[in-house]
């Protein structure tokens, strides 16, 4: 198995989908990364030789932000909006949508499962008096 990023890639996948296997580098970067080293795309990674192996390591090492330092580089961009006291960064520490989202409806996913609040149900078909 290769080593790059601190990460193992797949053996049996084509090197431009095991290096997807990164955090930080995705279909349109993995192939930019192969074009740069010189190698054929659909080659499998367990064929790669040693020096091309060293040659994407070189090239995601040097040119490019991925694995801890990328998840570290967001999380302290979220706590400066915090910080900051900026709309976006109130929206991360309520763990609310940022970007604009509807909230009424849909969001379950950041707001987390249904809370159920007494009062609510039978009163709600039935005509006032």
């Amino acid at each position: 198995m290769a080593r790059i990023a601190g990460v193992d890639i797949p053996n049996k996948k084509q090197i431009w989908v095991a290096l997807q296997y990164i955090y930080g580098i995705g279909p349109t970067l993995s192939q930019k990364i192969v074009a740069q080293a010189g190698i054929n795309p659909g080659v499998r990674t367990e064929v790669l030789t040693e020096g091309e192996v060293n040659r994407l390591r070189e090239i995601v090492d040097k040119e490019y932000t991925v694995e801890g330092e990328l998840r570290r580089e967001k999380d302290l961009n979220i706590k400066r909006l915090i910080e900051v006291g900026s709309y976006r960064g109130s929206r991360h520490r309520h763990n609310l949508p940022v970007r604009g989202q509807r909230t009424r409806t849909n969001a379950r996913t950041q707001r987390g499962t249904r809370k159920t609040v007494a009062g609510r149900g039978k009163r709600r078909g039935v005509a006032k008096k």
